[in-house]
């Protein structure tokens, strides 16, 4: 199966201002929306609150520190599944990533949610594909396959 970590990112590594933050800066919410459909998207729960109107269509799984991911993934018959995040949930989920598809966006917060909170092994990236998300505003979307 395909694990597919997806991300609206601000140039400094940010997914949001804080745990809390309704997302409204994200320019690829439509990209979101047509990637995932169809397939389960896992996400915590601030991150399930913060999007909760976009996730019609798809089969929502709201992670829990105290779950496996593991557990969770083998529960999955799909060949493909997404996370969401936010930045702990993403760490959780690591270890099981075979793809990373990260939009970068024309700002800088200087604080935040990291991709990744906590600390994760170390991944090398193959580029195996842009989407533009924006022509307007050079927004693309790197989707990377992860090679170790």
């Amino acid at each position: 199966m395909d694990i597919i970590l997806i991300a609206a990112i601000t140039q400094d590594g940010f997914i949001a201002h804080n745990s809390n933050e309704v997302i409204t800066w994200s320019k690829d919410l439509a990209l979101f929306k047509t990637q995932t459909m169809g397939y389960p998207v896992i996400m915590g729960s601030n991150t399930y609150n913060s999007i909760e109107n976009e996730l019609k269509g798809r089969e929502i799984i709201v992670f829990h520190r105290d779950k496996k991911p593991i557990n969770i993934l083998n529960s999955l018959s799909s060949d493909k599944c997404f996370i969401a995040g936010g930045g702990k949930t993403n760490a959780y989920f690591a270890p099981y990533l075979s793809h990373i598809f990260l939009t970068p966006h024309p700002i800088v917060f200087g604080a935040g949610v990291k991709l990744f909170d906590g600390k994760i092994k170390e991944k090398n990236l193959f580029l195996e594909n842009t989407v533009t998300v924006n022509a307007k505003e050079n927004i693309v979307q790197f989707q990377y396959k992860i090679i170790n």
